[in-house]
């Protein structure tokens, strides 16, 4: 509230000083009213000043903006400003969008996010190149510095762009890397490219565009150089606005952890435990072992044990490490580098359940029967030391009768009691009936230079299902103990498929002559009966794809609507804290249920507060999977652009009015045929059908056809691949040409890609956390 001042004496106005001298102090939104009640100013008086307040601002002394009148070269007490960059410390640097540069540069604004649970709390956390309505307060040491507060995140600035700088002999080009953005280059005048050189990934801002020639802008900021396919990732990494330098404040915590002690734990450090890893995995942050149950009232059945690192341990509420993982809601894999949640220190060293290490953990052990069903568990805060370090292959080439001086000793002992227990789970998973979705994931590897070597669908192993059906009963455990406790948790939920979602699919389906029930509760079983009647035909992959998109999209969340995908009532992400913020929430909970020490989450925690997490974790994982997805398109298209000319198979995974999307069968690449190049003739977008058909012959191309391609062009840096059909499309009574018949084309038919992989790979990524 503004403090009443004392009018000059002999006068009804303050004069010109006392007023620049309020508005310069002032805390608050000021504008004549402010100033005339500060002053005591009534009537004529009122009028006066309106006249002295004018003259004022004509004289250049103060600035009229959104928050009112301000001290010319000074911000209003709110201002509307974009984020620019992050200092050493991780914290938003911001400049005024309105500024008079008749004073100078800009002043810096170092900005703090908005306060959790405040009413703001559930809006989108901010980042780089956001515009943002803050309010501040001068530095106090600097004039041309501010600190402030994000009161709203108003939207993405849609004035800047990145893109790859091109020198020019006066000035330069940038080429943006966003696809919607492609053959729309942005000039830089000589003088407007700041520290940028050829092949550097740059921030531009835009200026106003004009309606002929090239729009024009200046470097803003020099962001790194792709030199070298090795270091494409940085443009997902700054389109995305992902966090990849973690601040001081959190390094310095990291590195004066001290290791955990025995102390209020469990000694299992003679516990057969073992960790069943990819060969380049980094960071270890789950260990198993199984053992027949000696309890006669259990005959078959098994004690089943999951060990997980215990990060809650060494990231505590509240302190750098925990906001910035936070803020960074789980690791990101890249094919040349991965931006971990965490500081190497605490994922790659003091949580990392490394062989022959003592290392502190939160275990769950588990009772299973015979038939797989969970009879019981218990969770224990524990200190273990992993007995071997494995990998995939090497596990499963053990149990497949080719064992190593490594797996040999462990064969008997540790191996097959596992794949025991793992037979049995199975036995309880068939009966459970999850989605049964059969999409192989690619994964692209590099060469020794960066450059894309091969792609390859890895092979899935039984050892993959072990350590996945291992870490959701994990996870299915802590979600019941919670509940049971009556804690708080954040739960992993996935919804059932919408009803619009489940329409588009019966149209799909009866375009294949599939007819979908209309009637009965949805469950994973029809959709896997559905999968199971394509399995091996053409339709196979296409209708896989369909069913996939039909499905709603896992997110965290304080309430629980339980699992569709996998046929579970209760789901929680336990198992890798290491990687996803939500697990460290969960194992804070089980530590606080269990009573298992006095660093877990807090009894005062709402419901409202884990809510407002599960909504920021699941942003960060959807912009985690898009710039992932991306890294991976800049990376195959780079690879590709040497083949302009080639000719591919592939199927139509997407269908527009603006023309067809093409997946490459060897690479997974996706591409784009514009309808324009499909024919002389109009091809109408019939959306029900999922196909473009001709209006006068009726040819039509529809989701899932099989098809062969050109490639036309490759722009490496927006990941876009444009393509030619060579295949003709479906003549009007449905059925497919035959073999071999294309369209504008004398070269003979590409061989036939190899039929999708039937492993059913689900499991993602080399390194990524476990369990769904």
């Amino acid at each position: 509230m503004a403090k009443r001042i004392p009018k000059p004496a002999g006068s009804d106005l303050p004069d010109r000083e006392q007023v620049l001298a309020f508005i310069a102090s002032a805390g608050e939104k000021v504008g004549k009213r402010e100033i005339a009640k500060a002053f005591n100013l009534k009537g004529a008086a009122r009028i006066g000043l309106k006249a002295l307040l004018k003259e004022i601002e004509a004289e250049g002394a103060v600035t009229r903006g959104r928050g009112g009148l301000s001290k010319a070269g000074r911000l209003p007490a709110v201002v509307l400003a974009d984020l620019r960059s992050r200092d050493r410390d991780g914290e938003f640097l911001a400049v005024p969008v309105e500024w008079d540069a008749a004073h100078g540069k800009p002043p810096v604004i170092l900005v703090s996010p908005p306060r959790r649970g405040g009413r703001n709390s559930r809006q989108p956390a901010p980042g780089i190149g956001d515009r943002a309505l803050i309010r501040v307060e001068p530095d106090g040491e600097r004039d041309d510095r501010y600190t402030g507060r994000v009161i709203k995140v108003i939207g993405k600035n849609r004035s800047e762009v990145i893109g790859v700088f091109r020198a020019g002999a006066q000035g330069g080009r940038i080429l943006p890397v966003e696809k919607r953005a492609q053959g729309r280059e942005i000039l830089i005048p000589p003088g407007e490219e700041g520290e940028a050189r050829d092949g550097d990934l740059v921030s531009v801002a835009l200026e106003r565009e004009t309606r002929f020639g090239l729009p024009r802008g200046r470097v803003r900021e020099r962001l790194g150089s792709l030199g070298s396919e090795k270091a494409v990732s940085l443009i997902a990494l700054h389109l995305h606005n992902l966090p990849h330098v973690f601040a001081a404040p959190t390094l310095a915590e990291a590195d004066a952890v001290k290791p955990a002690t025995l102390k209020g734990r469990e000694d299992w450090r003679t516990a057969p435990l073992l960790t069943i890893d990819p060969p380049d995995a980094k960071d270890h942050d789950d260990a198993v072992m199984a053992e027949a149950d000696p309890d006669e009232a259990n005959p078959g059945g098994f004690i089943v044990t999951v060990a997980i690192a215990d990060v809650a341990a060494y990231v505590r509420p509240g302190s750098a490490l925990d906001r910035e993982a936070l803020e960074r809601g789980n690791s990101v894999y890249f094919p040349d580098r991965v931006v971990p949640m965490l500081p190497e220190r605490i994922s790659n060293d003091l949580c990392s359940l490394r062989e022959g290490e003592d290392r502190p953990a939160l275990a769950v052990r588990m009772v299973v029967g015979a038939d797989g069903v969970k009879r019981r568990h218990s969770f224990h805060r524990v200190m273990m030391r992993s007995r071997a370090k494995l990998a995939y292959a090497q596990a499963q080439a053990a149990i497949d009768g080719r064992p190593d001086d490594k797996t040999g000793p462990l064969l008997e002992p540790v191996l097959r009691p596992l794949w025991a227990a793992y037979a049995a789970l199975t036995k309880a998973r068939e009966a459970r009936g999850p989605l049964a979705l059969d999409l192989p994931e690619r994964k692209v590897i590099l060469g020794p230079d960066g450059a894309v070597d091969r792609v390859i669908v890895p092979e899935r192993l039984d050892a993959h299902r072990l350590i996945e059906e291992f870490m959701i009963q994990a996870n299915v455990a802590a979600a019941e103990t919670l509940e049971a406790a009556r804690q708080a948790l954040i739960y992993r939920v996935h919804d059932e498929p919408a009803l619009e979602k489940m329409r588009a699919l019966g149209e799909v389906l009866a375009s294949v002559g599939i007819k979908l029930p209309r009637e009965g509760a949805l469950r994973p079983a029809l959709f896997n009966r559905i999968l199971a009647s394509v399995a091996g035909s053409e339709h196979a992959v296409f209708i896989n794809e369909v069913v996939l998109r039909s499905q709603a999209q896992a997110v965290y969340a304080a309430e629980n609507l339980g699992h569709f995908g996998l046929n579970l009532r209760r789901y929680a992400h336990f198992t890798s804290p290491i990687r996803r913020y939500a697990d460290l929430i969960v194992h804070r909970a089980l530590i606080t249920a269990c009573r298992l020490g006095s660093d877990g989450l807090s009894p005062d925690v709402s419901v409202a507060e884990l809510n407002q997490i599960g909504e920021q974790i699941s942003g960060a994982e959807r912009r985690a999977m898009a710039a992932e997805r991306e890294t991976v398109d800049r990376l195959i298209a780079h690879h590709l652009a040497d083949q302009v000319g080639a000719t591919f198979s592939g199927q139509i995974s997407g269908v527009t009015r603006s023309g067809l999307f093409i997946k490459l069968d060897e690479t997974g690449a996706d591409g784009f045929v514009p309808v324009s190049t499909l024919g002389a003739e109009y091809f109408r977008h019939e959306e029900g059908r999922h196909a473009l058909v001709g209006e006068r012959s009726g040819e039509s191309f529809r989701l899932g056809d099989r098809v062969e391609v050109r490639l036309v062009e490759a722009a490496a840096v927006a990941g876009a691949l444009r393509f030619e059909l060579l295949s003709e499309g479906r003549p009007r009574s449905g059925a497919r040409p035959a073999a071999g018949g294309r369209r504008g084309s004398s070269r003979p038919p590409a061989g036939k890609a190899a039929p999708p992989s039937p492993d059913g790979a689900r499991h993602r990524g080399s390194r990524r956390p476990k369990g769904r």
